[in-house]
């Protein structure tokens, strides 16, 4: 195998001769900017709406408007920050990477933008049926049919753009980071089809019924809900970490060959791991003890992931002493690493039996979508900024690292106090007395986890000030002078 460079071309085409300025394809980083601004504007919608539900569970007087109600609130913003903000940063994230490791301009600028207004189109759709109360009441696929149906024209279309895009390629070979995305695209695709098979309750209608039911509805979601977390939340943002990491470190990927190896595992292993969210349910008992062993054995691949992106480092850890963008990378797989050591954990039935519909599963998404997902776009966006308005750098490191401080404390805060509030639920709900009738009512509990409610409260309303501190930093980078103009030494840009 031959021996990479950063960008995934082989030594034979790095050490080639340069080619004339007009060899160069030209690519196109406008849709990158429009993906990579929306990424913004989304992620603050979500985070804003995360703290507003926090603050109605602290203080439920806060639910007075019908339409802004907690169970109203709450879908629109776990898929704000999912599909709106991690939605539009694996697109401009991919079609950024797919371009410059294939060196080939998008296959389709038309699809190119339809892909942009097109997934807009369907986060104002879900957006809006959240708050009228227009959803299929499943975790992570609430849209009704008619925006699934659009969402899977929009998806077709990111499909067949970026298969385009690794069609014409100019490199022999496809960089490890592609793998990840096109798994991504692929694998979200086939879930969000059969997960969502519905028919309308009549002509006209926008609620439906679902073609599943019962415990084959129940499989058949968590099979899709997990897996959402496996391919979106997970595949496709390591298809960051493999070309950003080593980007922003100036460092080949530490092993090639373990990327592969991680590569293969984590596809064919994480799609069996579905029924562990089903443990202690009506689902046959050999299917969860499957979904139990399955993730135990992701473990292995996670951990190698991790591993692979933190010793890209090595020989150059000092570049992580000043260097903030990387900080929140690396950090970045801190969390990817811990969370995916507490899901496999949280999986085992006996631990289970205590962590099942507790707030410590709250805790444990939090960890990966905040610290693993959010981190990872937050350190791929100060990279492409710069890149892509062709600046000599962003506005302020200083804030950098300020957002890096603030966001790691209010995650630090919000995740810990899930952690005890769900514990302490556990123990609680299987608390009984000498009578054998349980020592604590329903109430009670939800009376003893009043405290930490507004503890996470604060860890989300400082993560929320970070990321505000970054919508100023990218603003004030914009409006710098173009470092071309200026003489500045402009970024590499392969």
């Amino acid at each position: 195998m031959q021996a990479l460079t950063l960008s995934g071309a082989s030594d034979a085409t790095a050490t080639a001769p340069p080619k004339i300025a007009s060899a160069h394809p030209v690519y196109d980083e406008k849709i990158l900017k429009f993906f990579t601004i929306a990424a913004l504007f989304w992620g603050i919608a979500g985070f804003l709406v995360g703290l507003v539900i926090a603050l109605q569970m602290a203080f439920p007087d806060l639910n007075f408007a019908p339409y802004l109600t907690f169970g109203r609130l709450r879908p629109l913003h776990t898929s704000a920050v999912i599909f709106a903000f991690g939605g539009n940063v694996l697109f401009a994230t991919s079609y950024h990477v797919v371009q410059r490791t294939c060196r080939a301009r998008l296959f389709n600028d038309g699809l190119s933008w339809f892909t942009f207004w097109g997934y807009q189109a369907f986060i104002l759709m879900a957006g809006l049926g959240y708050v009228f109360g227009v959803t299929q009441g499943k975790e992570y696929a609430e849209p009704e049919w008619y925006a699934d149906l659009w969402l899977t024209v929009v998806w077709v279309g990111y499909l067949i753009n970026f298969l385009g895009t690794l069609w014409k390629r100019k490199e022999p070979h496809i960089y490890v980071a592609n793998w990840f995305y096109l798994a991504f695209i692929v694998t979200v695709a086939l879930l969000h089809v059969v997960n969502n098979l519905t028919l309308p309750f009549q002509l006209g209608s926008v609620h439906s019924y679902s073609v599943w039911a019962g415990v084959q509805s129940a499989l058949i979601q968590w099979w899709y809900g997990h897996n959402a977390v496996g391919f979106f939340l997970t595949a496709g943002f390591l298809g960051i970490m493999y070309y950003y990491v080593p980007k922003q470190a100036n460092r080949p990927v530490y092993s090639y060959r373990l990327s592969i190896i991680h590569f293969w595992a984590l596809i064919f292993i994480y799609i069996w791991a579905g029924p562990h969210h089903l443990l202690y349910t009506s689902l046959p008992d050999w299917a969860q003890t499957l979904g139990m062993t399955f993730s135990i054995i992701l473990w292995m691949p996670s951990w190698g992931g991790m591993i692979n992106g933190m010793m890209t480092l090595s020989g150059a850890w000092h570049k992580l002493r000043d260097d903030p963008v990387l900080q929140f990378m690396i950090i970045a797989l801190s969390f990817y690493g811990m969370s995916t050591f507490e899901g496999p954990l949280m999986s085992i039935k006996t631990v289970n039996s205590l962590s099942h519909y507790t707030d410590w599963t709250i805790g444990h998404v939090h960890a990966g979508a905040l610290g693993w997902v959010a981190f990872i776009s937050f350190g791929a966006i100060y990279y492409l900024v710069p890149h892509l308005w062709k600046k000599a750098g962003m506005y302020s490191n200083k804030l950098i690292s300020v957002h890096l401080w603030v966001a790691t404390v209010g995650i630090v805060i919000y995740i810990s106090s899930m952690w005890v509030a769900g514990i302490m639920q556990g123990l609680m709900w299987r608390a009984y007395n000498e009578m054998g009738f349980l020592t604590y009512s329903f109430v009670e509990t939800v009376q003893a986890m009043h405290p930490y409610y507004i503890i996470r409260a604060v860890g989300g309303g400082l993560f929320l000030v970070g990321a505000l501190i970054m919508v100023v930093n990218v603003w004030k980078t914009i409006a710098q002078p173009d470092a071309v103009t200026t003489g500045a030494a402009l970024p590499e840009h392969a």
